[in-house]
């Protein structure tokens, strides 16, 4: 194949694919209460810890990698200008948020009841600033903080563009996310309320996570461009290196996990590899752009931004069960794990589908118009 022909996104919707497994892998692999079960002894944390190293190298922080590819495709292949780009981009993006972050924060009492901790949901339900927390940051269910640092990232996107240009500037992730890891040490080491630390954090987030845009642009100019079968394998080969390694620089993080209970603190090398894993290994899926690759890669990925969506719910749904029947107390944490993983997955995607065939809910995972749409097609076809 010609060096000007590229090959059709398959790769990249195998990427997306991978991510939404590696996000489900992850939020499966602890405990109730989303830590890598402290009461269990080292042995029966391995498999737990273990599985969520793997659900790591391809997982949430994948999302804001393709997110931005596919933006960086859009405005090359239209050009619109910034307010008709941003104002697309709020109502394809904060629009199912807002309907997730107050569905979230309701659904989460199903859980809180069952765990004795209701009465701290109801009170936060109560406050004004949880519901702007929740409407701003995402605070309503672990996930949702995606889609409204997504959206501000897009913000951006002026700058990123820049990578396109000269690629050489996808380099500044590394850059960027440094900057981001030292602040974030030193807010965290101010005496400031815990509300304003949380919105101070997450603007060194975003100023962080435009290196992601960077990168992404970056990748998106070079394979726009036109990379050989030849090159590919070579970006392939260093992708696959640099991700291994990354991988290797996080372990000191899982192994306080598992000797510990704990999550610990990234803060050194296994911070940097921890946030450079998506940048690696979107390259190596970029790198196999030449492969054969099924079309069923991209009829699941079609999916994998409800899965990401509504794989809390369901995970929810498995804990309350599990733990209500007491079938959990008979539960190695490594039997758990698999099993909410076997469940979760495949009912997350079967859900999504099911979503995606109802006209009117088809909008909350991105797969259908609105309902004010909806209507204004009526009124025209009246």
């Amino acid at each position: 194949m010609a060096a000007s022909r590229k090959p059709r996104l398959v790769w990249f919707d195998a990427n997306r694919v991978f991510a939404a497994i590696g996000v489900v892998l992850i939020h499966s692999s602890t405990d109730f209460g989303g830590n890598p079960f402290a009461e269990a002894t080292q042995g029966e944390r391995l498999i737990p810890v273990f599985l969520r190293s793997l659900g790591e190298v391809s997982g949430s922080e994948m999302f804001f990698m393709f997110s931005l590819f596919l933006m960086a495709m859009r405005i090359d292949k239209k050009m619109p200008g910034y307010a008709e780009t941003i104002a697309t981009q709020a109502k394809r993006l904060l629009v199912p948020f807002v309907f997730w972050a107050v569905f979230y924060a309701f659904f989460r009492l199903l859980k809180a009841d069952t765990f004795n901790y209701a009465p701290y949901i109801w009170d936060q339900l109560g406050q004004v600033q949880s519901w702007v927390g929740y409407l701003i940051l995402g605070n309503s269910q672990y996930h949702m903080h995606f889609l409204p640092t997504l959206f501000v990232l897009l913000l951006f996107y002026p700058v990123m563009r820049s990578a396109t240009r000269y690629p050489i500037l996808g380099l500044t992730v590394v850059i960027t996310i440094g900057v981001m890891n030292n602040l974030q040490s030193f807010v965290w080491g101010l005496d400031i309320s815990s509300d304003l630390r949380d919105y101070v954090l997450r603007a060194l987030k975003v100023f962080g996570y435009v290196g992601y845009g960077m990168a992404a642009f970056a990748i998106y100019g070079l394979w726009n461009d036109g990379i050989p079968r030849g090159e590919s394998r070579l970006i392939r080969r260093a992708g696959l290196y640099f991700a291994a390694l990354a991988y290797l620089a996080t372990l000191p993080f899982f192994y306080t996990a598992l000797v510990s209970g704990a999550w610990g603190v990234r803060s050194g090398w296994d911070f940097y590899g921890h946030f450079l894993m998506p940048v690696f290994v979107f390259t190596v899926f970029m790198g196999g752009q030449y492969l054969t690759w099924s079309d069923r890669w991209s009829q699941l990925a079609r999916y994998s931004f409800g899965v990401y969506l509504v794989h809390p719910l369901v995970i929810d749904l498995f804990d309350v069960t599990v733990y209500s029947t007491g079938l959990s107390q008979h539960m190695a944490p490594a039997a758990l794990v698999l099993i909410r993983f076997a469940v979760a997955l495949p009912l997350s995607l079967a859900l999504t589908i099911g979503l995606s065939r109802l006209r009117p809910l088809a909008w909350t995972i991105g797969l259908g118009p609105t309902p004010w749409d909806i209507a204004r097609t009526k009124r025209a076809e009246a």
